[in-house]
């Protein structure tokens, strides 16, 4: 087996950033285009029960999609389940723009979710094999970062567009398009548009197939035999994502609290157990000892709550300031939302560089220890003291963003180190994916908490925020893994 070369190791981190950054812009584009998509789709209605379910439903959607594609790269490996990853999430996000209804969109969404889960675990994975254990840190900063440009990027993107409107109408019109077929792809701030211009990731496929090379640790683990994987183990992916379906299913009727959280915690169980299923197969066949079978099982479910604590904080608060301040402002600044964004998300890039940076010289334990305080502060802070759109807004946003998303570059540099090549794909796929059905829980009580308060999300984020006490106590059940190895 001949050695990967710097260049091979080059072009796989430039397909994964690129793959990252392309997460990024399509985990951007909703929080944009959110209020004015519904808006249209439902008329006359209040649409924060949908706002929640979307959300919830493309988290599930990535939590499916880690596990999944994490299994395919596995078995497969990391190239040509990236490959696929990258074009699912690529296409299904593009057709979210052809949508006629609220659940088509939410339909179309959670597709696109499962690659864009996909492709950062296998991205993970394959950079950090083809690299030397001294590049992790930086390897790290780069991920989080590269994923943060990609909210920048169509929070840019929706700044143009709205911009030239009126030359996309006047060379729609001389592509024959009707007049109606125009108003309705340009309408409510140009949304559909926007979704339309997501497919263009789907080039991306053809540089990750054609020139990146596979891992060798994962060529190494083929030929040992440790990559077979039954096709039968997948049944407990789609036992757990029907499981997480019914809990957004739970809160999107009209049911009693007291019918829906013991309904919930049940069907949590049971969507634990479903994701877990393959991977404890896996770990049957890989010829690993019991011992470390049972370490790796252990270090799944703590690497999906380390996890889960940054994206319920994020999606509970980051991620809403976009709609939050178009809300408060009632859309009198037109550009409000993308600013934002572009703040928020430039304040997230840098800090995902930066905590690399701390990652050489820090214990990753007191890292994410850190992290949570100062994230509880921050958001508390950003949505209990500001009340409209203007510089200190602006500053503040900047970092929120930093702060709350450094977690980004620390779990691709901490989570990793918890899991030997056979089994790292899947771990690390649940392991952060996971985390995205407990942020989707989360999420789904946005519309209770928010209906409690006059101020609405002023009150509920920072409620919701609460959860980074969790991983202050949470981090110290998890090994400490600075300066060790990658696990074989």
């Amino acid at each position: 087996m001949q050695p990967v070369s710097n260049r091979g190791a080059w072009l796989a981190l430039i397909a994964a950033l690129l793959g990252w950054m392309f997460d990024g812009f399509e985990m951007g584009l909703f929080p944009l285009i959110a209020r004015p998509a519904l808006q249209e789709l439902m008329p006359g209605s209040d649409i924060s029960l949908w706002f929640s379910i979307i959300q919830a439903g493309f988290l599930v959607g990535a939590a499916t999609g880690g596990v999944l594609f994490g299994w395919l790269g596995d078995r497969m490996g990391r190239v040509r389940a990236m490959t696929l990853s990258v074009l699912t999430y690529a296409l299904f996000s593009g057709v979210c723009g052809l949508a006629s209804a609220a659940w088509q969109l939410a339909i179309f969404r959670f597709i696109a979710s499962l690659g864009m889960g996909g492709e950062w675990a296998l991205g993970v994975a394959l950079v950090m094999e083809l690299w030397p254990d001294k590049s992790r840190a930086w390897l790290a900063g780069v991920i989080g970062s590269a994923g943060n440009l990609g909210y920048v990027l169509i929070a840019l993107m929706s700044l143009v567009l709205g911009n030239i409107t009126g030359e996309i109408k006047s060379l729609l019109k001389a592509l024959s398009f009707s007049s109606q077929t125009i108003e309705w792809l340009t309408g409510n701030s140009g949304w559909r548009v926007l979704m339309l211009c997501a497919t263009f990731p789907a080039l991306l496929t053809f540089l990750i197939r054609l020139m990146v090379p596979e891992s060798q640790k994962w060529e190494k683990e083929r030929e040992r035999g440790h990559t077979r994987s039954d096709g039968r183990d997948l049944l407990g992916v789609l036992i757990g994502a029907l499981a997480a379906l019914g809990i957004i299913t739970i809160w999107a009727i009209e049911a009693p609290f007291i019918v829906r959280l013991p309904a919930t915690l049940l069907l949590l169980v049971v969507a634990v157990f479903g994701y877990v299923y393959p991977i404890r197969r896996n770990l049957a066949r890989s010829g690993l000892a019991e011992s470390l079978q049972r370490l790796t099982t252990r270090r799944v479910l703590l690497a999906a709550c380390l996890s889960g604590v940054p994206l319920l904080g994020t999606w509970a608060s980051v991620q809403l300031a976009p709609t939050w301040i178009d809300e408060i402002t009632g859309k009198t600044i037109k550009e409000c939302r993308a600013f934002t964004q572009v703040y928020s998300a430039l304040g997230a890039t840098f800090s995902c560089l930066a905590i690399a940076w701390i990652g050489v010289y820090l214990p990753r334990r007191w890292t994410y220890f850190g992290l949570c305080i100062a994230s509880l502060g921050i958001v508390v802070g950003f949505f209990r003291f500001n009340t409209g759109y203007d510089y200190s807004m602006l500053a503040s946003v900047f970092c929120m963003g930093g702060i709350a998303a450094a977690f980004y570059g620390w779990l691709p540099l901490y989570l990793p180190e918890l899991f030997p090549t056979a089994m790292r794909a899947a771990g690390q796929g649940f392991g952060f994916n996971f985390g995205r059905i407990i942020a989707a829980v989360g999420v789904l009580q946005l519309p209770v908490i928010k209906s409690l308060f006059a101020d609405g999300y002023a009150s509920a984020c920072p409620i919701l925020a609460l959860v980074y006490l969790v991983g202050m106590v949470l981090i110290w059940f998890a090994p400490e893994t600075k300066d060790l190895p990658l696990p074989e």
